[in-house]
Formats: structure tokens, sequence, C-alpha cells
């Protein structure tokens, strides 16, 4: 075999050096703009471009034109059907959040009006969530008392809600929608599924009808409240509570067996409230243990701008919790919002929709309400009630001003242990076993991430599961970036074509050549662990060479079109790998650099170093350039070494 390469008949070209400011602006533009908002401003008139830039900030300015009777009538039916869901919804994850149920009502009213001209979903329903709701509980319930303090504890509240608003539409304007992204699927799915095993735990005090119950949220401390106070367990709120659960899940055991029945299950939350407060009006069962919300007052939202709190010494835990709540019901969300508008086959802007949900739960912490988000629950029924728009959130948020001033007296003699049952019932889908199991079969490491969340908010804190949810996630993403996978490549029989000899055992190595692909950017936090496998790979080819007695290595092939960046510690690996080959009395080839690689390859007098004729566009073309002769010789067996090429 020559020692000399044959030069590729296809020159790896270099692409023109680029202005350092249009490089930065274009990295930049990628990055926070990948969308491309600006391009339908391009050659419009001023008016042209201060219309776009209206229509664009507020969605229902684009869509309301269009906006037909037929929508309207069936919005109506979707309004109405939701706002039967509201109703018990606030009031009930009100009292998980530990206030007064009056403030669940108002922030189904003002939040909706403001989503339905800012956001860019057509089947989101806005509305209160109970992960949220037990997670302002558990925070902020730390700091202030809300049953020795309750007006200091609300306005806590309405001051994190200002926190989680303000956080949510800073990353809608600043294009920075990608912090969430680090909340995996995986780890939502195990912290929501301990949120509601948490949830329904802390209901059992109202089923159970205890006054005084704990208010830690992992399951040793909630077991030992609910068994240290058996004797004061009341029947009464027992048999009450049990009975609407049990009534709860057969509706949407039934709605899920038959969606046509969808509406049975979203009106049996409202149907339980009102049997619930007429039994106990006319049994005057609350005179026998059974606990009721008491009086609600009449009118719309008062306003609470003087409510916010931004002094000390609560301001730190208001901004920490507004922060926590704020990620959490962006992720929520946004993933809810995203998944019914692929049903309907339309997109939704991320950062449109983080500054419609900022921008609610801002003005919505002025005007008495907290945190609000696109709970799944209610977001279903709207999709399957038939919405064509988010004029279903003005009806509903219609339908709510009608109940807030006419009909809260109404609910004076609703029992809590109803209340208990409609959490239960609405959160106990939030744990999902079977995506648990898929995620099992599909990655092992994301079904770790899942469990450790999970346990994290069960047997630790609602905080210490979002850590480890958090945690675990960011450890997979350096994991995967400080440990990229690097594979032998093999010939492909009777083809060109060059793949891994795990993924495809047929392939057949190449005589007097090793190569190897790289799967992964190469920068500073893995540059050293890939030069070490490349030696590895390296080393023990040596050795099955020279135990099998076959022809001696010659060549070492680096496919690195996987490597989409690179920066100078990958470089100065390259360069050390490089005089690690020589002094074994080997060659360095490159096949398929990228763009960006290339040119930092010339820049820093790489090529020059090595010379040019070691790159190739192909893994095929520097086979072909070894000059190996295999076209004379006839393939091995599976597995074995290649003898001849196409």
């Amino acid at each position: 075999m020559g020692n000399e390469e044959i030069e590729s008949p296809h020159r790896v070209a270099i692409p023109p050096t680029k202005p350092f400011l249009v490089s930065l602006g274009a990295n930049l533009k990628e990055t926070f703009f990948p969308d491309d908002p600006f391009k339908q401003f391009k050659n419009q008139p001023i008016g042209a471009q201060i219309l776009l830039w209206l229509k664009y900030f507020i969605p229902f300015l684009e869509w309301a034109p269009r906006y037909t009777f037929n929508f309207f009538k069936a919005d109506l039916v979707a309004g109405i059907t939701i706002a039967s869901l509201a109703v018990p919804q606030g009031i009930s994850y009100a009292n998980l959040a530990t206030i007064p149920p009056i403030i669940g009502l108002y922030s189904s009213f003002v939040p909706p009006l403001i989503y339905a001209m800012l956001g860019s979903s057509k089947d989101l329903a806005v509305g209160t969530v109970a992960v949220v709701s037990l997670l302002m509980s558990a925070l902020l319930g730390k700091e202030v008392s809300p049953v020795e303090h309750p007006k200091e504890y609300v306005q806590l509240v309405f001051t994190a809600t200002f926190f989680a608003g303000a956080f949510q539409a800073s990353l809608g304007f600043l294009r920075l929608g990608v912090i969430v992204d680090f909340l995996s699927h995986a780890a939502i799915v195990g912290f929501m599924g301990g949120a509601a095993t948490v949830v329904c735990l802390q209901q059992l005090k109202g089923i159970m009808g205890l006054v005084h119950f704990t208010h830690e949220t992992d399951v040793v401390s909630v077991t030992r409240s609910l068994f240290s106070q058996i004797h004061q367990w009341r029947w009464q709120s027992v048999v009450l509570g049990c009975s609407f659960l049990s009534f709860l899940l057969l509706t949407r055991y039934l709605s899920k067996k038959k969606p046509i029945f969808f509406w049975i299950n979203a009106l049996a939350p409202l149907l339980s409230i009102i049997l619930g407060s007429l039994l106990v009006y006319f049994t005057h069962a609350e005179r026998h243990g059974v606990q009721v919300i008491g009086i609600l007052k009449k009118g719309l939202n008062p306003l609470s701008v003087s409510d916010l709190v931004f002094g000390r010494p609560h301001l730190p835990i208001a901004i920490k919790t507004g922060i926590i709540i704020g990620i959490i019901g962006l992720a929520e969300g946004v993933a809810v919002g995203r998944s019914f508008a692929t049903l309907k086959n339309y997109h939704i802007d991320g950062n449109k929709e983080m500054i419609a949900f900022g921008l609610m739960n801002i003005v919505g912490s002025c005007t008495s309400c907290y945190l609000t988000a696109g709970p799944f629950s209610r977001t279903a029924v709207n999709f399957n009630a038939g919405c064509k728009t988010a004029v279903s959130n003005i009806v509903m948020a219609m339908s709510l001003m009608i109940t807030l001033l006419f009909l809260t007296p109404f609910f004076r003699y609703t029992p809590l242990a109803v209340l208990s049952s409609i959490i239960i019932t609405a959160v106990i889908g939030l744990i999902n076993y079977e995506e648990v199991i898929h995620l099992w079969k599909i990655d092992k490491f994301d079904f770790v991430v899942c469990i450790g969340a999970y346990i994290g908010v069960v047997f630790g804190s609602i905080e210490t599961g979002l850590i480890v949810a958090i945690t675990i996630s960011l450890l997979r993403v350096l994991l995967v970036t400080a440990r990229p996978r690097t594979s032998i490549l093999g010939n492909i029989p009777n083809s060109t074509i060059y793949r891994s000899i795990d993924q495809y055992p047929t392939a057949n190595r190449v005589p007097g050549a090793l190569i190897l692909q790289l799967e992964a950017p190469i920068y500073f936090a893995n540059s050293n662990y890939v030069r070490e496998r490349l030696s590895r790979w390296i080393t023990d080819e040596e050795k099955r060479i020279k135990s099998s007695g076959l022809t001696s290595l010659q060549y070492i092939i680096l496919d690195v079109s996987g490597v989409s960046s690179i920066d100078s510690s990958g470089i100065t690996m390259l360069e050390e790998v490089n005089k690690s080959t020589e002094k074994r009395g080997l060659k360095l080839l490159l096949a398929n650099p990228r763009s960006e690689v290339i040119k930092k390859l010339n820049v820093s007098k790489f090529i020059e170093a090595i010379g040019h004729e070691r790159f190739y566009l192909t893994v095929g073309e520097a086979v072909t350039a070894c000059n190996l002769k295999l076209h004379t010789c006839k393939p091995n067996p599976v597995g074995a070494e290649l003898d001849s090429t196409v």
C-alpha cells in the first residue's frame, strides 16, 4: 500500500468569512428569533407595519375580523360549559391555596379576558391550577400563617402572583422561553404526579372533617397528622365526601369510555356543589360536624394594587415563590396549549403565550386574583365542547361575572368535603402511571428523572421535587454533551455507505483504516474525553489487528459530520490527536466537516498544518483516497474486515 493520499475529487470548501457583527447578529437572531417574526414587516409602509405590530402583539386583532356568528354559537356553548367547571374548581383550588374562596372566583373573571386578547391558542381555557395552588400554600404558608395572619398571607399571595407574571412576561419579551425547556417531559410527569399525590393526601382533611391539619406536604407528615386524629374524624363528613367522590369518579370514568358524554363530567362538579349545598341546608349538617364554606360576598373583583407588598421581610419569599409558580404555570399551560393545537393542526407561539400569561397574572394580581394558567381538565372540556376561538374564555368570564354579582350567596352551605372530592377527581388524572411505564420502555434515564421528581415531591417537599427534577434534567444535558458518543463505522456490503458496526452488524471494517464517527459538538467540557476515547479506540484496534494478523493500521478517518461546532479546546484536541497518531505512524483524515468547523480549523491554521488533502467530503472518498486497493479481494464474513470495496 502506498503512503501518499489521493486527493479528494471534491475539494472541501471553506466558506467566506463574514464580518463579526454580521455573524453575531445572525447567531443572536437564530437564538432569540428562530421563528423570524420580523419577516412579515419587510418592504411594508409605516402604516402597515404599525398594524402588523399590533396584530403580532394582540392576536385578537388578527382573527377578530374573520369571526362569524357560527363561531360565536360554538364558543357560547363551550364558554358556558367551562364556566360550570370554573365555579367549583375556583372555590376548591382557593381552599387548597388556603385563601378565601371568593378569590378563586375572581381569578376566573379578569385573567381570561386578558388572555382572550393576547393569547395565541384557540382552545386553552384559563383558570386556577391545583398544583400551583398547593405550591403557594406550601411555600408562603411557612413564611406567614394563613390562619393567624390571613390578611398578610393574602397580600403575600397577590405579591407572589405579581412576580410570577413579571417573570413570565420577561421570558416572553426577552425570548428566553428556552429556560422552561429545561423541565423535561419526564421531569414534569414525575413532578405533576407527585404533586397530585400530595394534593390528594391533603384533601383527606376535608373528607374526614378535620379542623387542624399539618401544613407539611410530604407523605409521612400527612399520614402522621391524619392517623393521630382518628378520634376527630367526622363520620357525616366521611360519608358525604366519599359519596360525592364516588359519583365524580364514575362520571370521569364514563366520559373517558364514551367521549361523547364529556358534558356529564364537565357538569358533575357544579352538580355536586348544588346537591351538597341543598343536602346541608335541609339537614342542617353544618351543626353536626360538616364544615361549609360560609358567606361569600357579592360583587366584582376589588382592586388589590395597595395589597402588593414590595418591602421586607417577605419580599424574598414572594420573589422566590413567584419564579417557581411562574415556571410551573408556564410549563403546564404552554404544553397543554401545544398539545391541543396539534389536534387542530395549527401553531401557537410560545413567546406570545408567555407574554399573555405574564400580563394576565400582573393584571390579576392588581384585581384580587391569584396565579392562573391553562389547566388541562378545563381545556379538555373546552376542546370537547367545540370551542372555535378564545371567545369561549370571554363567555366564561361573563358567566363568572353574573355569578359574582348575583349567585355567591347560594354557595354558603357548600360542604368542604365536596370541594375536597372535586379536587381529588381533578388532579388524580395527573398521576399518569401509563406514561411512566412508557418512559421505562423507551428511555431508562427519563424513567429515573420521572421517579426522582416524584419521590422528591412525595417524600420531601414540593421544592425538593422541583430541585430534583431540574437537577437530574440538567445532569442529563451535561452527560450528553460532556460524554458524546463515538462509534466505529464499517462499509455496508455492496454500497459506498458507511455506518456504525453496532447498529449494522453486517457492516465490514476497512482493512488498514479505522473509521470513527463523532456525534456531538467538541468544546472545552468534552475535548479531553474525546481525545482519550479516540486514543482507546486506536489502541484497541491495534491490539485486535495484531492478534488477528490482519493488515496493519495506517489511517484514522474521523467522520465529523455530527460535529456542529468546535471551540479552541476542541481544535487543540485535534492537534494533539494528530501528533499522537503521527507518533504511531498513522495518518489522520477528516471527512465531511461542517461549515462552522472548517472555518475555525482554517483560521487556526490546523488545515495548513496537516494539509488540505487530508479533508474529504465523504467517508467513502476518504477510504478511496487511502489507496487501500480493496477491489481485488473478496469481502470477509459478517463482522470481519472488508477486502473489497465498491
